[in-house]
């Protein structure tokens, strides 16, 4: 994919006039001999010996996105004001081939395969068999699912197989009023705290998911980084990589815990926080929140909760902890009201205390109610004009309370 790279490079102000397929066709002009074409102008024959065609096209479609977004990288950082570094073009993408069916991969039986491989000069067809334990994982977790083509990774000095598998799935249709959700914060603390609630702020559930075994672990992994670098080891690519198998592996747990617990209370909907942290993070805690996993556990959390029908949202995250889910206001937590008192506490109005994300998920579950029964066209029709948007507030105030005010105000129009 480099060399195409390289042409698109050289090329592109003739290339970033064309669009669609015409890009390729362009690129395949400028390096493919043909009978039309008997002198192009990089000869990529010459150097890559009977290239399959299927494999170089897609090389070239790869490259040109490769470079097209390098190059709008590259304008951004011009009309910046060339602040900052500027972007690089990086030539070894890392990207592995897809074995495409019947011209580069053959499936002669449940335990044997024929790949083709460039060995000794020419393309070639080598027989590989597939792990026993690997097809009976396959036949009893993937028999309903539909097999795709197999793509090659490479791990160490070992190449692998890598099979996706396609499922057909129906998510919920469910109308607002009578969903049931599950609304998830996650935490630094509590990796997360999630609540079941109904559309009339009915709490029916509450868990907290934490664990500590593997938080102590990743702790102790990062500790041992940290005594290497202050005895001027500045890089450690084997204790990083297991800290990261251990930061993996918990985002998975947690992932799995928050599916298992929507799929308890038959859950319609999973909903979450959207988080996005940009910028450089200061303070005692930023190595904590470098470390945290927050869009990988919403990912692997979307791909399960789909394949059991359930929907994911996200809702605004402003305020969700610092304001009391029953209306009273803002909150007062940790050292504002306590030098010893914790963070994940927090102190009401009123001199109630309460968890911290036990307080946040209900607001959150709150907001997305609210936003999905306010974009209700018979909810809008029964409510009155004055009341549209100065009694429910906006996404950043909504709480509990205002997903309960919204239901009596609903109730009330029906009598």
């Amino acid at each position: 994919m480099s060399y195409f790279i390289n042409v698109c490079e050289r090329e592109w102000k003739l290339i970033a006039e064309l669009n669609g397929k015409k890009r390729n066709n362009f690129i395949e002009k400028l390096t493919i001999r043909t009978a039309k074409n008997t002198n192009p102008k990089y000869d990529f024959g010459f150097s890559y010996y009977k290239f399959p065609s299927y494999l170089r096209r897609a090389a070239i479609q790869e490259a040109l996105g490769c470079y097209s977004s390098f190059h709008s990288n590259l304008l951004n950082w011009e009309s910046a004001g060339k602040s900052g570094k500027p972007p690089k073009l990086t030539l070894d993408r890392g990207v592995m081939p897809s074995l495409y069916k019947d011209n580069m991969f053959v499936r002669v039986d449940n335990c044997e395969a024929k790949i083709k491989i460039f060995h000794k000069n020419d393309w070639v067809w080598l027989n590989v068999t597939l792990r026993e334990q690997d097809v009976k994982y396959i036949q009893s977790h993937c028999r309903n699912r539909k097999e795709l083509i197999p793509t090659i990774k490479r791990c160490g000095k070992q190449w692998y197989l890598v099979f996706p598998y396609e499922e057909k799935v129906s998510l919920s249709t469910t109308k607002p009023k009578e969903r049931i959700i599950c609304a998830v914060d996650l935490g630094l603390n509590n990796h997360a705290t999630c609540s079941i609630l109904t559309s009339n702020g009915t709490v029916m559930g509450r868990k907290f998911i934490n664990f500590p075994i593997e938080k102590d672990h990743l702790e102790k992994a990062v500790n041992r980084i940290k005594k290497a670098q202050q005895k001027g080891n500045r890089k450690t690519p084997i204790k990083w990589k297991h800290a990261k198998d251990i930061n993996t592996e918990i985002s998975r747990k947690i992932a799995k815990s928050i599916v298992d617990f929507a799929i308890l209370y038959s859950a319609d909907v999973i909903v979450f926080e959207y988080l996005d942290f940009q910028g450089k993070k200061r303070g005692s805690k930023k190595q904590k929140l470098h470390l945290w996993r927050k869009r990988e556990i919403q990912d692997i959390v979307e791909h399960n909760a789909h394949r059991h029908g359930m929907r994911l949202s996200r809702v605004n995250a402003w305020n969700t902890s610092r304001l009391a889910y029953d209306g009273t206001g803002r909150v007062v937590r940790g050292k504002e009201f306590s030098e010893k008192a914790s963070y994940s506490v927090c102190q009401f109005q009123t001199g109630k205390m309460y968890n911290s994300d036990l307080n946040a998920s209900y607001n959150i579950g709150a907001r997305y109610f609210v936003r999905e029964l306010l974009k209700s066209e018979p909810v809008m029709a029964r409510l009155p004009e004055e009341t549209k948007v100065s009694l429910f507030g906006t996404g950043t105030t909504r709480t509990l309370s205002t997903l309960i005010r919204l239901n009596a105000e609903l109730a009330a129009k029906c009598r």
